[in-house]
Formats: structure tokens, C-alpha cells, sequence
């Protein structure tokens, strides 16, 4: 039986873990898929590179507004994907290499699974190891849909290496995966139509937010609210029927009712590892789960799901496998996020129904794009930033924005709650570049003064 001093459970984030302190450990690393994760392969860096493209798509096709002569005659889908997978595959392709090529490192190519404290089957074999770090990311929800498993839709993990772009695709699903493969396809020239279950998409934003997102998403595409599915099946074109009797045909379908952890074939009980009722491995500040010697991080532990915290995660594990009298602790406190639809989304902190629920004292600012200089430039009218502050401390408890470059102008305002700078030292202490777009953030912030 192969036994290892460390074993990593997948290669996205946990393949960071590794550095030139852990030479002197016999590592294994058990990964089915491409090095690189979900966010390499076929999650954010792809899906941004294709949002790339999709903006300047949407440029051409609304710059007349400024009076500007533009047209758009399509896109190159074959070179949009060689553009992207050209770079994209290479580098997993090296990074298996790499580790295999390692003295000290051991690469599986199957998926893991417990079979009891510290020991595992891959691929067949028996492997154990004195410490392990679950890091085996997650996976596309697939509802229990009639006739669905029948038919060859697509998830996230499928769609962007589709061979040609399709005429109509219906998208399900009101979620960030949702909003922004709506976006690129949309963009390069394809209908779109999206069916959620809810009233409003992005459903655990800022209420302000779901609604402004919803308007524009609704005036751009074909959306049906608050509908279901009833039946699916495919004969050369998908063919959707709706609860409420409306029936649709597309080339392609879209999944993207969210994602979960990937602990079902990993049998974590059978190891000591507890996870909570939706599955995901629970952890304790420093990353520990519930059986000795076990460390987690990543999409498996936290429904956020988001590259960043996996790898601030990633870097806390690799410190306390070798510090265990010097362990850190991970800080969650202020964790951004964006969505890369058009326009871009980006949040900080909770929002205005959280901090209602929890009855939480707050004042409120709201300023929109087309209050600024930069924003007359752009003739944007859908913009706007809201900042949330406690009115006793004056620090920031949250900050919303939806609008150009939303993903850029949140950087401030989370290193504003990193550091606790008041909403009026942010304001009054330094100077904004006029007429550039952070003088949005400054308006808003100075909107606390009135």
C-alpha cells in the first residue's frame, strides 16, 4: 500500500499549496481532470476571456449612440476558442508535467475517495498518508428535470468549447454563470433565452442590484420570471416546454442552476470528515476538519465558491502543514466578489436586506454613473454605486456597484474595510483624478456629508 507524508486532493488551488519547503515531503496529488481547476480550465479565466471579446462585440454594436459609424458583422468563434485554449491548454498541460516530473511527487489520475481514517482508494489502489488537504473544487448542479438526461445540454464545464455558435440557446438559471454566458453569447450574435425560477436574477445580491440587473437583462433578452421547466427532449434542436404552457426550440442548453461541492464520491465520513447539510467539508479557522491530520480549502468548504479565497486559503494551509505551533488563521471578514456580465457587478460586505434582517443600524449612499464626468463621456444611464456605513463608526459595512469597470472600482472600497478607514477619511484624505470614473466612489462617499 502507498503511503505519503501529504496528499492533495485536487490540482486547482491545492496544487498551490506546494512549494520548495515541502521538498523534503513524499506528496501525492489526486486529480481526474485538468491541472489548473475549474477557474483554469473552464471557469474564470476562460469565461473573462470571453467576456473580453463579448464587451468589444457590444461596443461596435452601440457606439453609434456616441456617434461613432460602427457595425458588427459576427465574430470568429473558431478563433475567439484558439485565442483562448491556445493559452489555456498549454499551461495545464505543463503544470502536469511539471509535477510529475518531481522526485518527490506522486500524481494520480482518478478521483479519491475514503475508505477510513487517512486511507483512500485511487484508481484502484489503496493509498494513505499522514496528512491529507481536500481541495477537489466543485461541480454543476444538475436539477431533476423531465426528460433532461436524455438529451446532450451543456453546464459551465461544457459550453465554451462548443464547435459553432448557435442561433438560439436557452439558458437555466438566474445565477453569475447565467448572467454571464448570457452576455457572451448574446454578444457574438446568438438569441438568447433565459428561464429562472425566481423574480429577479442574481438572488443573493443587493436588492438594488437584482432589480437593476433584472431591467437590463429583460429589455436585452428574452426572460421568463418565476417559471419552471416542465419537459425537455432533443431531436436535432432541444425543445423546451414551460410549466405555463410556453414552448421553446434552440440549438443549444445551458445549465447553470448552480454548482456543489464534490464530496458525494469522496465519501468523507467514511475518513472523520464531517460536512454540513449541503455537503460542503466544514472547517475550522485554520482550516482543519473534523478528523486529525485533514485540512480543506476551496469550493469544497465554502458555498461562495470564488478563486481568490481559494487560494488565501490555499497559502493558510501550506504555512500550517509545517507550522502546526504556528498556525494561521484565514480572515473571511471582507471577501469581494464580481460578475462579468455587461454591465459588470461587484459587491463587498453584506447588503441592505442583510443588514435589515439582522436588524443592524446603517446609512446609505447611492450615486449613479451619470452623476460623474466620466459618465457623460460614456452616456451611461444604468450604473450607479451604493455604500452602506455604520453610523456610529463611520466604517464601511458594505458597497455594491453595477456598472463599467464595477470589478476595478470595488479594489478601494474592500481595502477601505481591510484597513477601517472611515467613509469621511476615504472622502476628504486624498485626491480622486478628475474627471476619471473613481470620482463615482468619491460622490458616494461624500454623500454621507449630506
Amino acid at each position: 500500500m502507498p503511503h505519503h507524508d501529504l496528499l492533495i486532493i485536487g490540482a486547482g488551488s491545492g496544487n498551490t499549496i506546494i512549494g520548495p519547503e515541502h521538498d523534503h515531503l513524499d506528496i501525492a496529488i489526486a486529480e481526474p481532470a485538468e491541472f489548473g481547476g475549474t477557474c483554469m480550465n473552464r471557469g474564470c479565466i476562460p469565461s473573462k476571456m470571453l467576456v473580453y471579446a463579448a464587451d468589444l462585440s457590444m461596443n461596435a454594436q452601440t457606439a453609434n449612440k456616441l456617434g461613432v459609424k460602427s457595425s458588427f458583422s459576427g465574430v470568429d468563434w473558431r478563433a475567439i476558442q484558439t485565442r483562448i485554449f491556445g493559452r489555456i491548454d498549454p499551461i495545464a498541460e505543463a503544470g502536469l508535467s511539471y509535477r510529475e516530473n518531481l522526485e518527490n511527487v506522486t500524481v494520480y489520475r482518478d478521483k479519491a475517495a475514503f475508505l477510513s481514517e487517512k486511507t483512500l482508494s485511487i484508481a484502484g489502489e489503496v493509498v494513505s498518508a499522514d496528512q491529507i488537504v481536500i481541495a477537489a473544487g466543485a461541480q454543476p448542479d444538475i436539477p431533476q428535470l423531465s426528460g433532461l438526461s436524455e438529451t446532450p445540454f451543456h453546464t459551465s464545464d461544457s459550453i465554451m468549447r462548443i464547435s459553432e455558435l448557435p442561433d438560439r440557446i436557452v439558458i437555466i438559471g438566474g445565477g453569475f454563470i447565467a448572467i454571464e454566458m448570457a452576455h457572451i453569447f448574446g454578444a457574438f450574435g446568438s438569441e438568447v433565452i433565459m428561464v429562472l425560477r425566481g423574480e429577479e436574477f442574481l438572488r443573493e445580491a443587493d436588492p438594488s442590484i437584482r432589480k437593476r440587473i433584472t431591467e437590463i437583462y429583460k429589455e436585452r433578452f428574452t426572460v421568463y420570471l418565476s417559471e419552471e421547466v416542465e419537459h425537455v427532449s432533443h431531436e436535432e434542436k432541444f425543445f423546451i416546454n414551460l410549466k405555463k404552457g410556453t414552448d421553446i426550440e434552440a440549438d443549444e442548453l445551458l445549465i447553470a442552476t448552480g454548482r456543489n461541492p464534490n464530496t458525494d464520491s469522496l465519501k468523507p465520513e467514511k475518513g472523520g470528515v464531517r460536512c454540513d447539510e449541503s455537503g460542503y467539508v466544514i472547517t475550522d479557522e485554520y482550516l482543519r476538519t473534523s478528523a486529525e491530520g485533514v485540512w480543506a480549502l476551496g469550493d469544497i468548504t465554502n458555498p461562495l465558491q470564488l478563486k481568490h479565497t481559494a487560494n488565501a486559503e490555499a497559502r493558510i494551509v501550506s504555512n500550517n502543514l509545517l507550522n502546526p505551533e504556528n498556525l494561521i488563521k484565514i480572515d473571511r471578514s471582507v471577501i469581494p466578489k464580481a460578475v462579468f456580465g455587461n454591465p459588470q457587478i461587484a459587491s463587498v460586505g453584506p447588503t441592505e436586506d442583510d443588514l435589515l434582517r439582522d436588524k443592524v443600524p446603517y446609512l446609505k449612499s447611492v450615486r449613479d454613473y451619470s452623476d460623474t464626468a466620466f459618465g457623460w463621456a460614456m452616456e451611461d444611464q444604468q450604473g450607479f454605486v451604493k455604500l452602506l456605513v455604520d453610523p456610529t463608526t463611520r466604517l464601511l459595512l458594505g458597497a455594491h456597484i453595477i456598472g463599467y469597470q464595477a470589478s476595478t472600482l470595488i479594489q478601494q472600497l474592500v481595502t477601505a474595510m481591510n484597513v477601517s478607514i472611515t467613509v469621511d477619511e476615504l472622502a476628504r484624505n486624498q485626491l480622486y483624478v478628475h474627471p476619471a470614473l473613481p470620482e463615482v466612489i468619491e460622490q458616494a462617499l461624500l454623500g454621507f456629508e449630506e
